[in-house]
């Protein structure tokens, strides 16, 4: 099938910029470049339930949040295939399958699983099954689409590990028509793994911690206002620290000498200003203007394209079910090829039913 691209989001809430610089800025690069024969990027409602189940209302209204996301940052339907994970049934089938070869221990052995658990509050003994299996539904994700790349953050690299280890162990046991995927990570690496404006944590819905694709100019403010910089740059004059520093962070990940240019001509680039503020003498408000600047500009044009999809949601819908519907056409020939390798091919296996009429002849 070629080069493949898979990647894709639980629909629990408006993408934020962690989503941007983690993964969408570059799906769209890779999109627009042309060098891979198919995309697919898909709304993880399955997933999302799994920690959800009590609100799944929480996640339908969702699904139209981050398909404008995706449209207005700049994915292409007629380039990419966009679709909803719980309208291909043959993930299902093959989340199954993969779950007979992979123990207990090994899934709770993911680093990943243990972040999730910890930042949920689940105890020992109350991780919903589908959560903690959510690491093997990924797999079936990705390798029901033959993925050979997934484009993803840092702390998604041990989800990967595992599906490789799962893709090689069903094309051992059975035959092999499973691809392994790599992991494409962000080009920055400040943006593999962006903070929340609190500095404390990586960027999250559940932790208020996020700037969304979708905020206005003033809300975009508001929250760059109150960021996290340097507790003891207290005067103008003091030394500061760019280490741990979110704004300084922030400006690692989205800052161009152009900005600099345009905003703070006293500095031609990022690294002139991290001197500056490091010998003392620059102060935070004006490091968090030039972010505010930063960030508004790149956010414009995404945020004019989301208006003009705004007017029409129909068609929106229109777009997702069309896309799953050829999501399912390539899952459903992959599960052809799953049956026959596992040998479950029943109806289609002329030998098997040759052999079985020969058996039970009088």
């Amino acid at each position: 099938m070629g080069k493949i691209i898979l990647t894709g989001d639980r629909p629990t809430g408006k993408l934020h910029l962690g989503h941007y610089v983690g993964s969408l800025r570059r799906r769209v690069q890779l999109q627009n470049e042309g060098n891979y024969d198919r995309m697919f990027v898909f709304m993880a409602d399955v997933q999302a339930l799994t920690d959800n189940a009590s609100n799944p209302e929480k996640i339908r209204q969702n699904i139209i949040e981050v398909a404008l996301d995706y449209l207005s940052a700049g994915l292409d339907p007629s380039k990419c295939t966009l679709y909803i994970q719980s309208h291909i049934p043959e993930l299902a089938e093959l989340t199954t399958y993969l779950m007979n070869i992979v123990s207990v221990a090994r899934v709770q052995r993911n680093p990943t699983v243990k972040t999730e658990v910890k930042m949920r509050g689940f105890e020992s003994n109350s991780v919903p099954l589908g959560f903690f299996c959510y690491p093997v539904s990924q797999a079936a994700d990705i390798a029901a689409f033959k993925a050979t790349t997934v484009p993803a953050g840092e702390d998604q690299e041990p989800m990967i590990e595992l599906t490789r280890e799962l893709v090689n162990r069903f094309n051992q046991t059975y035959a092999p028509v499973l691809v392994e995927p790599e992991i494409l990570l962000p080009e920055n690496a400040t943006a593999r793994r962006l903070p929340g404006t609190d500095g404390k944590e990586k960027m999250s819905k559940s932790l208020g911690n996020c700037i969304y694709l979708s905020d206005d100019a003033d809300t975009v403010w508001s929250k760059v206002k109150s960021m996290y910089t340097d507790p003891t740059h207290i005067n103008v004059s003091d030394p500061g620290h760019v280490e741990g520093n979110a704004v300084f962070t922030y400006l690692d990940a989205f800052s161009t000498d152009q900005d600099f240019a345009d905003f703070w001509p006293e500095f031609q680039n990022l690294d002139e200003l991290k001197a500056a503020y490091t010998h003392g003498g620059i102060g935070d408000m004006k490091c968090k203007k030039l972010l505010n600047n930063v960030i508004n500009r790149m956010l414009d044009p995404i945020r004019q394209r989301r208006a003009e999809y705004e007017k029409d949601i129909p068609e929106i819908f229109n777009i997702l079910k069309q896309g799953s519907e050829s999501a399912r056409e390539t899952a459903a020939q992959t599960m052809d090829d799953v049956r026959r390798a596992m040998r479950i091919d029943y109806f289609d296996d002329a030998e098997l039913i040759r052999q079985q009429s020969e058996k039970f002849k009088r």
